[in-house]
């Protein structure tokens, strides 16, 4: 995606583009690793010289009140954020701490009973255990 699409969907949100907020956007919409405010301000803190963490703190709270960015609580202590907002699952692995993301299908929402009547807009799955290179080292 584009720096000029990210910022169309930023003023479509109504959210005024600073030259900091976009940078914050561009960074966690163009990342798979899920970051953590703090991994969000030490790779852009050289880049943007007046970032604080309280500014990447509240902006990345005004990007998930506005629904464009996803924060994940998959336990009490850890608290990171996805870019990605399509519907889909998250498994974050007990020895390398990564997290990666898996597809929701269909059939597995069919398998909570009654669900079809409700209109389902946000699912949050999320998997713990070990990836499989972690695994395969385990052995």
């Amino acid at each position: 995606m584009t720096r000029a699409e990210l910022k169309q969907q930023l003023l479509d949100a109504g959210i005024r583009p600073s030259a900091q907020r976009l940078a914050i956007y561009e960074f966690v919409k163009s990342t798979k690793v899920h970051p953590t405010a703090e991994v969000v301000y030490n790779t852009l803190r050289d880049e943007l010289g007046s970032l604080s963490l309280t500014t990447v703190y509240n902006t990345l709270k005004l990007f998930v009140d506005a629904k464009l960015v996803t924060m994940l609580n998959i336990d009490d202590t850890f608290r990171c954020f996805d870019g990605d907002i399509s519907m889909h699952a998250h498994f974050r692995c007990d020895s390398c701490g990564k997290i990666f993301d898996l597809e929701i299908k269909k059939e597995l929402l069919s398998m909570a009973g009654g669900a079809e009547q409700f209109d389902i807009t946000d699912v949050q799955l999320y998997l713990k255990g070990l990836c499989p290179e972690c695994k395969k080292n385990n052995k």
